[in-house]
């Protein structure tokens, strides 16, 4: 995907995530800097931002650290150019159907939560007078 460095702080305007929240994913394993300047800098390469957006999109379902780590790991085994035989790839398939289904769920369950808020929204709005201005 490129081998071009960037500083962490420029990973996490990408990411949207803190400085604090990617050193705290490098503390516990889940992503570890490419490199490091001659200065001690970390240094992240595009497959390190890829990384933390899998970790940045699985966090708001839900999925623990461990999971993070097992889904990535997963992944990762699936990317490498080693050969894999056709029953270990078949398992780290079904490792990633597993994260795609639970995924989906939360989706699911989230997309209840959404309706339900918006039509309390609505409810609320009905409550108000006329003259006073609504949002969407």
């Amino acid at each position: 995907m490129g081998d071009k460095h960037m500083q962490i702080g420029e990973v996490a305007a990408r990411t949207e995530l803190s400085l604090r929240t990617i050193r705290h994913y490098e503390e516990t394993g889940l992503v570890v800097p490419s490199a490091r300047s001659q200065g001690g800098f970390r240094l992240y390469t595009e497959n390190d931002v890829a990384r933390l957006m899998v970790i940045r999109r699985m966090k708001p379902l839900g999925f623990t650290l461990d999971q993070m780590r097992d889904l990535l790991d997963a992944t990762d085994r699936l990317d490498a150019c080693d050969e894999l035989g056709p029953d270990e790839r078949e398992a780290l398939l079904e490792r990633v159907r597993g994260y795609e289904q639970a995924a989906a769920e939360q989706v699911e369950k989230l997309r209840v939560q959404l309706s339900r808020a918006e039509e309390f929204a609505a409810t609320l709005r009905a409550r108000l007078p006329e003259s006073e201005p609504t949002r969407p």
